[in-house]
């Protein structure tokens, strides 16, 4: 195989290749480390360690065992990326933050990895993100900030906070690249590096061994080139039996638009290319409908401080963060910090208000199959300029944000589907469904796809 044959290459594919001998796990290693590590790349920007001898030994083992008929799941013997949140049992897990470079190293591994180890997935490193996974822009002032593969020539975020793992996919480092998502995390690095992600319902995936960002907000979840990647991955992680199921009819589908919210200041590209999204769906037999989602314009407002998140945040963070304080990124340091403003009062208020938004947002969704809106308001914004300026960088993670916290404040489960034209702006679109609807999502996702992909 050639190095672009992994490159955004479906799984399954891949597997299908795998079985008939046209290629190796050892092959499909050799690639993703070479891409890695090749010094023209952006590999010593997206990985914060890469696992050259152990990811060489594990498809050797993976190539023997396929000899004599074992094969554990379609992900034995494909390179899968993990964010640097995941304990591996003898590596540092260092959450993107010089503040933990002294830690001891996981006594054992969170519970993705060692099911993520005994379906056969062939670990090549550990990825980088912004620090502690609290921003949605992917910069690191520690590490540096991997660039976007579409267009690397001006330097444009990779999105956040799993900056590392949408482009070790989008560039061919891994097939599959497993990430957290607590105000986009998955979605928003999918979306603008063009590569698909699976925000899965809160608590769905264990998250012992993960580093906290927010225990009420966390999930885990793929980045993968197709929804069949993100589904065998997902039930792999869920411990399920990773089958692809059959796709919803497009023409029995119902999907709500909201117009309140997600829908202002979109960037010309985005618009259009939103647009022309609904209209492929429409033109398919999907029924298209604008909805009232006034109850979205509130949700800034029930965020006071970070909100939930940043209350927890703090309480996590609290009791070292004045003596690592030069060893934090000061962006991520003052966010951290507005945590401290919410009284145990307020943070009640938070949890009653958010309630009643999602009791209003879920009555206002029960016509419909999904809600749509596009994952990211604007493509990928330039790197230099946000490094530049405070206020600057504020208002793009804002903006890149807003769309996706919809889904975790509202406690949904969501898909980032690409639906640009190929050559433009990456751009996803973003498919939502009810709390705990993860395989229904996943079926009306199948047929999205299928329709996007079209000319």
């Amino acid at each position: 195989m050639t190095q672009m044959d992994l490159q955004m290459k479906p799984v399954l594919e891949l597997q299908a290749a795998l079985w008939s001998n046209k290629t190796t796990s050892r092959e499909l290693t050799e690639l993703a480390l070479a891409r890695i590590n090749d010094p023209e790349g952006e590999g010593s920007r997206t990985f914060l360690q890469v696992h050259d001898e152990a990811a060489l030994a594990a498809a050797d083992a993976s190539d023997a065992s396929r000899a004599n008929g074992i094969v554990p799941s379609p992900l034995a013997g494909i390179p899968v990326s993990l964010k640097d949140l995941f304990d591996e049992q003898g590596q540092q897990t260092k959450a993107g933050s010089k503040s933990l470079e002294d830690v001891a190293p996981a006594a054992k591994d969170s519970i993705v990895t060692a099911r993520l180890r005994a379906a056969g997935a062939v670990l090549v490193g550990r990825t980088n993100l912004t620090e502690f996974a609290y921003s949605g822009l992917g910069l690191n002032c520690h590490y540096d900030t991997p660039r976007n593969p579409w267009d690397r020539e001006t330097g444009r975020i990779p999105g956040g906070s799993s900056s590392g793992a949408g482009v070790s996919v989008a560039d061919g480092m891994c097939a599959v690249a497993i990430g957290t998502d607590t105000g986009g995390s998955v979605r928003i690095p999918s979306a603008v590096n063009g590569v698909t992600g699976f925000k899965t319902t809160t608590g769905r995936i264990p998250l012992e061994g993960v580093y906290p960002l927010s225990s009420t907000l966390d999930s885990v979840g793929p980045l993968a080139p197709t929804i069949g990647c993100c589904i065998v991955t997902d039930a792999i992680l869920n411990n399920r039996a990773p089958v692809i199921p059959k796709a919803l009819p497009i023409e029995n589908l119902r999907f709500g638009i909201p117009q309140n919210y997600v829908l202002d200041d979109l960037d010309d590209h985005v618009a259009s290319t939103f647009e022309g999204a609904l209209e492929k769906l429409s033109r398919a037999g999907a029924t298209v409908t604008e909805v009232n989602s006034s109850m979205y314009d509130e949700i800034p407002g029930a965020m006071p401080n970070g909100g939930i998140l940043g209350a927890e945040a703090f309480a996590h963070h609290r009791s070292r963060m004045d003596e690592e304080r030069d060893r934090y990124d000061p962006r991520v340091w003052v966010r951290i910090r507005r945590g401290e403003n919410l009284s145990a009062a307020d943070l009640i208020d938070c949890h009653r208000n958010r309630a009643d938004i999602q009791a209003r947002a879920a009555e206002m969704a029960i016509p419909f199959d999904a809600i749509l809106m596009p994952t990211c308001a604007v493509v990928a914004p330039a790197i230099a300029p946000l490094d530049a300026d405070e206020d600057a960088y504020g208002a793009a993670n804002i903006m890149m944000l807003r769309n996706t916290t919809v889904g975790n404040f509202l406690d949904t489960c969501a898909l980032s589907i690409p639906c640009h034209a190929p050559g433009t702006g990456p751009v996803g679109l973003m498919v939502m469904a009810a709390s705990q609807h993860d395989e229904w999502l996943v079926r009306i996702g199948l047929s999205v796809e299928k329709i996007l992909q079209k000319s």
